[in-house]
């Protein structure tokens, strides 16, 4: 059986699952600024993990299955969008992806949910952010545990996953075990830091968008706490007028993106609550209580006691790429089929344009 481990890039921490035998043998969930402060101690970890058959790596918005050692530089930036010394977002991610690269571990890059085959091109038009690729490992995790659970074939599969995550709110649509649409963290509901999708007379206002702006604003900042601790079980528990907006703005959002799926996928047969903010009592009753007259609302369970759900899922696809148990799973999904590139569904702006932004002549 394959030895391999997932990872997800998150803003808060970055988390590592590791599976073997289909046993967890690496569960760490790491500060994303303690890993990405010291690269070459981050790679060190995973070396000393091994041997390894896969790891399924940060991949940020995604790529075609790419092994990390391939990645050029413009791969890299169209994965992570951001030009050379862009400040914001997740500073040092891209640093990160090189120095795994360089290592000479089997680290494998992954797609976003707009490189899918099984999204209708439609659907991708004028998108980039339909959810980024560790989203697609948590929908990943989602599938295989209602096959598990419900005992039928991941081609019997389908769900609508909100992940809420502790900075942005995403939403994917699953139907027959594939992933047919999504709605990412930057284009759907106010997030817990990030704003969500911007009206876009707000992006006029601000006279330029940068990727600081995508990451603060969110509910957080309704809630006054912007500049101070931020613990997103506080949300659950409002205390004042401000809080208790921030509350319903964040489940509004989160309600809501759930029934705009459902043009995806009418009658999923589950609602699936995964990301940091599922956790959150608070949250997740009055997202529940909302939703529960359209499908039965489930938290997603997982297998690991630390690393989050889209670290679990990208275990379970390192392992499918290897050839374990897992790997009808990355057949249904399609990883090995995607194809393209974010920029390639753009006619608001040309992808010459986005490519000069990102520093690609």
């Amino acid at each position: 059986m394959p030895r391999v481990i997932g990872i997800d890039p998150g803003t808060l921490t970055i988390d590592l699952c590791g599976l073997e035998h289909g046993s967890v043998f690496l569960d760490r969930s790491i500060p994303t600024a303690e890993a990405l402060a010291d690269p070459a101690g981050f790679v060190g970890l995973l070396a000393a993990a091994g041997p390894l058959d896969c790891i399924a790596g940060p991949s940020g918005y995604g790529l075609p299955l790419t092994p990390a050692r391939q990645a050029t530089e413009e791969d890299l930036r169209l994965a992570f969008l951001a030009a050379e010394g862009e400040p914001g977002g997740i500073g040092g991610l891209r640093a990160l992806a090189r120095a795994l690269g360089n290592s000479g571990l089997p680290v494998f890059f992954t797609p976003g949910v707009i490189h899918l085959p099984s999204v209708p091109a439609h659907r991708k038009v004028n998108r980039v952010d339909m959810g980024t690729a560790d989203k697609v490992c948590a929908a990943a995790l989602a599938i295989e545990e209602q096959s598990r659970r419900s005992g039928r074939s991941l081609r019997d599969v389908s769900l609508l996953l909100l992940e809420l995550g502790g900075a942005f709110t995403a939403a994917l649509a699953v139907a027959e075990g594939q992933i047919v649409d999504g709605v990412g963290g930057s284009a759907g509901p106010l997030g817990f830091r990030a704003p969500g999708a911007l009206d876009g007379e707000v992006a006029f206002l601000a006279g330029s968008v940068s990727k600081s702006l995508l990451f603060g604003g969110g509910a957080a900042a309704v809630a006054g706490w912007d500049g101070g601790p931020a613990s997103p079980d506080a949300l659950g528990n409002p205390r004042t007028a401000r809080e208790q907006i921030a509350l319903d703005a964040f489940v509004e959002g989160a309600v809501k993106a759930a029934r705009f799926l459902r043009a995806s996928v009418p009658a999923p047969r589950e609602i699936v609550l995964s990301g940091r903010l599922a956790r959150v009592e608070g949250v997740r009753r009055a997202i529940t209580q909302r939703l529960e007259g359209i499908s039965p609302v489930r938290l997603l369970e997982g297998f690991a006691a630390q690393a989050k759900q889209g670290a679990q899922g990208a275990a379970l696809i390192a392992d499918g790429l290897s050839g374990g148990r897992h790997r009808e799973l990355v057949t249904a999904l399609g990883l090995r089929e995607a194809r393209g590139t974010v920029l390639d569904h753009l006619y608001v702006i040309s992808r010459e344009q986005a490519r000069r932004r990102l520093g690609l002549e």
